[in-house]
């Protein structure tokens, strides 16, 4: 039976595709034989690349690493660290246990940080580690268990914000990407076209979610999906997974509309 497997990860990034073909005559190449992306940065004629506009991007994409309260630490006679001699209970299992995800900075001036509600949840502690290596303890201010999405706030201090788009536009065919930290291993940009639109996760979930088959992956949960303008369209959510398998092509990310309704909602209370 097919079922749905939230992932927790990151994920971003956009595509500034130059036409494989035009109904038109291609513009006349630049002096120093390279064209422009949609960044305004040159790319050379015999290379197809996405790299300008994940240059632009990626310095908004986050990791955030969450640490929550072990459930032995509840119980204060496991607290003692005689009695856990005693009963034969290893130390590490009250340790806070680790999860982690992605997020996208979408308002720098007040260090905004997107991210998914089941990334964060009953977290303890949450922590936003820059492209830069930089690290903030982040606060929540935000959530929406409904729509996924969480909106965590860190110090403004020299960030880099990804634009969120003002509309619903995406058409099925569009190109897109996503970065994020998937298993562990760091900043990851993937790339695949808009597969649907207005899908829905559960019968009874009121969200059309955007279908998309760019690569996304256990650790890329609350990483932006970006369209070639270099916007996020959506937050990525939840993947479809047959059996707990991996990626299968078949992705899913919460519509910009949503986000900005959630984000407004978050401000209000700042």
């Amino acid at each position: 039976m097919r079922r749905m497997v939230l992932i927790t990860a990151a994920l971003v990034g956009a595509l500034a595709l130059v036409p494989a073909w035009r109904d038109h005559q291609p513009d006349p190449p630049a002096a120093n034989g390279a064209a422009f992306a949609a960044s305004g940065e040159p790319v050379p004629l015999d290379r197809l690349s996405v790299a300008p506009l994940v240059k632009r991007v990626s310095p908004a994409v986050v990791n955030i690493a969450v640490a929550y309260p072990s459930p032995y630490a509840q119980n204060p006679l496991l607290r003692d660290p005689y009695f856990r001699r005693f009963m034969g209970v290893p130390d590490a299992a009250v340790q806070p246990r680790l999860s982690a995800g992605s997020g996208v900075i979408i308002d720098a001036a007040k260090g905004l940080v997107l991210t998914n509600n089941h990334v964060v949840g009953q977290g303890s502690a949450i922590l936003v580690v820059l492209q830069d290596k930089r690290q903030f303890q982040a606060e929540l201010v935000g959530t929406s268990p409904g729509a996924d999405l969480a909106v965590l706030r860190i110090p403004p201090r020299q960030l880099v914000a990804a634009p969120l788009a003002t509309t619903d536009s995406a058409q099925v065919g569009d190109y897109v990407v996503a970065i994020g930290n998937p298993f562990g291993l760091g900043q990851t940009v993937t790339a695949g076209i808009v597969s649907a639109l207005g899908r829905g996760l559960t019968p009874e979930s009121g969200i059309g979610l955007i279908q998309t088959d760019a690569p996304i992956n256990p650790g890329n949960s609350g990483g932006p999906l970006i369209n070639m303008r270099g916007e996020v369209i959506g937050i990525n959510t939840a993947i479809l997974a047959p059996g707990g398998e991996g990626n299968i092509g078949i992705g899913f990310a919460v519509p910009a509309s949503v986000v900005k309704t959630v984000l407004a909602q978050a401000q209000r209370v700042i």
